[in-house]
């Protein structure tokens, strides 16, 4: 083989070794998609979310609490973006820290409120403590739980715990909380939109409790349409 054949044949092998890693890829990120829906798919469906939709409707709603979510580590980030979810539609809710709550932190609770921690183990020590705190405080506020082991430390404390399945992670460690924080995340947002429909939540509600953004410019937009149409029907 002379010279320059085989110059001319390496950029070819690097273009075939390129385009076989892009593909592979493309196959191992499918593959991580589909694992994740499944996931999804596999929560288990109970009436425990009615028993939690009643629970945060009863203290909140009515009593005029809060809820106060919790959880440690990445569970803890799932449960503030959930508080905030809960708070712009509606429902006010607050995130403590569970190590906080032991330097002071835990004064926000108050008797009226309700519980909602998450622990993909149950077991998450700094949780078990928040929940013996609580009731030491206040121990008629009532703990919903979201957690992968109904057998758990922490489901045997609650009134109410919602299984997240107990989804491998993706991680290809094992490890790290992927798929565990993703079915968390359509948990919490399961939750959201029972108690949105629940409350008969509107644009109109939406825009007043964000106003700035894309969003708060598209729900007063929305709102003033819904206002249109019922003045034209009556």
């Amino acid at each position: 083989m002379n010279r320059n054949r085989k110059i001319f044949l390496i950029p070819l092998a690097v273009h075939y070794w390129r385009d076989y890693y892009v593909l592979k890829m493309i196959e191992r990120i499918k593959e991580i998609f589909d694992r994740e829906a499944t996931a999804i798919r596999n929560i288990p469906v109970t009436d425990s979310y009615n028993t939690a939709i009643e629970l945060i409707y009863e203290h909140v709603h009515r009593r005029k609490g809060k809820l106060v979510l919790s959880g440690m580590g990445k569970a803890g980030q799932i449960g503030h973006n959930i508080a905030t979810t809960f708070s712009s539609t509606g429902t006010p809710a607050f995130y403590l820290h569970p190590s906080e709550a032991q330097h002071g932190d835990l004064g926000i609770l108050q008797e009226n409120d309700v519980l909602l921690a998450i622990s993909n183990s149950g077991k998450t020590r700094e949780i078990i403590e928040l929940i013996d705190l609580k009731n030491n405080l206040y121990p008629g506020v009532p703990v919903i739980v979201i957690t992968g082991k109904e057998d758990s430390p922490l489901a045997l404390k609650a009134d109410c715990y919602i299984l997240t399945g107990t989804p491998a992670e993706v991680c290809p460690l094992g490890l790290t909380p992927t798929t565990s924080t993703t079915v968390m995340t359509v948990i919490g947002d399961t939750l959201v939109v029972l108690m949105m429909e629940k409350i008969g939540f509107t644009a109109a509600d939406y825009s007043k409790r964000h106003h700035g953004g894309y969003l708060g410019a598209k729900s007063r937009k929305i709102s003033e349409q819904e206002t249109d149409l019922e003045s034209n029907i009556y």
